[in-house]
């Protein structure tokens, strides 16, 4: 009796196990930038919230610096299918399967933060409308500091578009080629990844990059030179899954990732402290040898408002379909 007893005991315990078992979860995260980027720290914290929120039911495995293969163009193909269970999205990265979304607001089309609270909320529906027709769910967004984009080069010092029309410039977007192309510039698409090398082999001469995150591509070991052009404000991050994962999940382990989701908005959407940040940036740059050339003066920085504000209305009219609309939606939030 006392036998039947105990593997009656051990099969319950068992049972339970399973059922548990059967309603955690664990979300296998794809997360395009490195470890030393401070989105991957609030990514991480994001994930340790969820666990908290869901008492230990979901688990975010995190996979940092595109450590999965998964290439950020291909993100809105892959994630439906089930190749990775949540990604990262930024409306650049997908530009090529979604020109709309990634048209909805280009960068250096903003002047001050104002316009981008002002934006952000139209923005994000954008995003949510647009996913979801990829068979992709929003469940929450990540905040981009109000960036400020400066040139920095290997060689000779640039701290002018007539100096930059005679170098080779690396970008990451088909809005800045655009826009550097009217003012004379020669620029290349050349992915973060890959950008030190570029630099250092002289593919390009000089990169459009942040100073506030230039220490995670060691800038200053491939460039000698810096000076700020244009501020950088920028469309959000979206955290996105699956939607038939999504729909698949228990009511509690949604809430529980929603709650973690709606707490990383309310950190990152503050915009306060970025500009103190950039300069701190700058004096560490300085600090380890690179040259700081100060700012491109008034006139540029307007040329290269205006050029991409144009190109900005340029690519939405060739895109057609909805990105038009979006740029409209977007400027009338903007209150322009």
């Amino acid at each position: 009796m006392k036998i039947k007893a105990n593997r009656c005991i051990a099969a319950l315990l068992a049972s339970g196990c399973l059922a548990l078992a059967a309603h955690a979860a664990e979300l296998r995260f794809n997360n395009p930038l490195p470890e030393s980027r401070p989105e991957t720290r609030e990514l991480n914290r994001f994930a340790e919230d969820v666990g908290k929120n869901s008492g230990g039911a979901v688990t975010i495995k995190m996979h940092n610096g595109g450590s999965l293969g998964i290439k950020d163009a291909d993100v809105l193909q892959v994630l439906p299918k089930g190749a990775v269970d949540m990604s990262l999205i930024w409306s650049n990265y997908v530009s090529r399967d979604a020109p709309a979304l990634g048209l909805a607001l280009v960068q250096g089309a903003i002047g001050n933060v104002d316009e981008l609270k002002r934006a952000l909320p139209v923005v994000r529906q954008i995003y949510d409308d647009e996913l979801k027709d990829w068979g992709i769910t929003a469940v929450g967004y990540m905040a981009i500091p109000m960036l400020e984009a400066s040139i920095f080069c290997r060689d000779q010092p640039v701290k002018s578009l007539a100096d930059l029309k005679t170098r080779k410039l690396r970008v990451w977007a088909k809005e800045q080629v655009a826009a550097f192309k009217r003012l004379g510039v020669a620029a290349q698409i050349i992915g973060q990844a890959d950008m030190y090398v570029a630099m250092k082999t002289g593919v390009v001469d000089c990169a459009v990059y942040p100073a506030l995150y230039a220490h995670t591509v060691n800038m200053h070991e491939v460039a000698k030179y810096g000076a700020f052009l244009y501020p950088m404000p920028s469309a959000p991050y979206a955290l996105g899954i699956a939607t038939t994962k999504w729909n698949a999940l228990p009511q509690a382990q949604r809430a529980a990732i929603s709650k973690a989701a709606e707490d990383t908005w309310s950190r990152t959407n503050e915009y306060s402290a970025d500009h103190q940040r950039e300069l701190a940036a700058r004096e560490e740059l300085k600090k380890k040898g690179l040259t700081w050339l100060g700012d491109f003066s008034d006139a540029d920085r307007k040329q290269f408002l205006d050029a991409m504000s144009s190109t900005w209305a340029d690519l939405s009219a060739d895109a057609g379909g909805k990105a038009p609309a979006y740029r409209e939606r977007v400027l009338k939030a903007m209150g322009r």
